[in-house]
């Protein structure tokens, strides 16, 4: 399928690895000119390189920590006025919610529900005035069925869910949809984290407690960032330009409610 969005601009963050890389690759391959930011610049720049040949184009990247004032500013620059945004960030740490000071949740909140924000306010009017703008927001399957090691996490992709419900409403109009993908288990770096912790908490190995996840998600496997990445593409692309502010769970079949 041809989505309509070749030459588009798109802004993809916390893209070196993982769900932010897949959805990059993804719009990569259907020739959206890219800028990913991660943190890292060694590790950002070879991202963009490998992005780049196997979709056969440039990809632009940017080292910075898009949770920053400086950091979102750096990212801006290198991709001025993006028709497309990708808001993702590291999930914050698991834990017991009693561990967890003011700080802990400030940084929570800024990293996954401020910072979206802000680079939702940074571009949308562009967007809007050029009547095309594709935001899509990485969240969680937590929104729907929290985990009780990522409270913070939940807490704040709950709170992102709920700004842009009503934001969404209010662009649409003029060809600007945002909405939110919700990861169940992936195969990446970050669910492996969380696996770790769950085994520290109930004293199994990890490699129990990896191959019990697999085993009971219902298509008996963890998703792939490349399939995470085509369901990104498609609601960056002029098909989907019905689609507005809705939650997008991909989870294998995890969550066992019909709404």
């Amino acid at each position: 399928m041809d989505l309509g969005i070749a030459g588009r601009k798109a802004l993809v963050c916390a893209a070196s690895k993982g769900l932010g890389r897949g959805c990059a690759q993804a719009l990569a391959n259907a020739q959206v000119d890219v800028t990913i930011v991660a943190r890292t610049e060694e590790t950002t720049r070879r991202a963009a390189q490998d992005i780049g040949e196997r979709a056969g184009c440039v990809v632009h990247w940017v080292a910075a920590d898009i949770t920053t004032v400086e950091g979102r500013a750096a990212a801006l620059a290198a991709c001025p006025q993006p028709d497309i945004l990708v808001n993702n960030a590291g999930g914050p740490p698991a834990g017991d919610f009693r561990d967890w000071d003011r700080e802990v949740w400030i940084r929570a909140l800024d990293a996954n529900m401020l910072t979206p924000i802000e680079l939702i306010k940074a571009t949308v009017d562009g967007m809007m005035a050029r009547k095309f703008g594709r935001i899509i927001n990485i969240t969680s399957g937590a929104v729907k069925a929290p985990i009780d090691v990522l409270g913070l996490s939940n807490g704040a992709r709950s709170g992102l869910t709920g700004f842009v419900a009503g934001v969404a409403r209010k662009v649409a109009r003029q060809n600007v949809t945002i909405n939110n993908l919700l990861p169940g288990f992936f195969d990446t770096a970050r669910l492996k984290t969380t696996m770790q912790a769950r085994a520290s908490a109930t004293g199994k190995s990890f490699d129990q407690v990896w191959e019990a996840g697999r085993e009971a998600n219902p298509a008996g496997r963890f998703g792939t960032p490349d399939e995470f990445g085509a369901m990104c593409a498609f609601l960056c692309s002029v098909q989907a330009g019905f689609i507005v502010g809705q939650n997008i769970l991909l989870d294998g079949g995890a969550y066992p409610g019909t709404f």
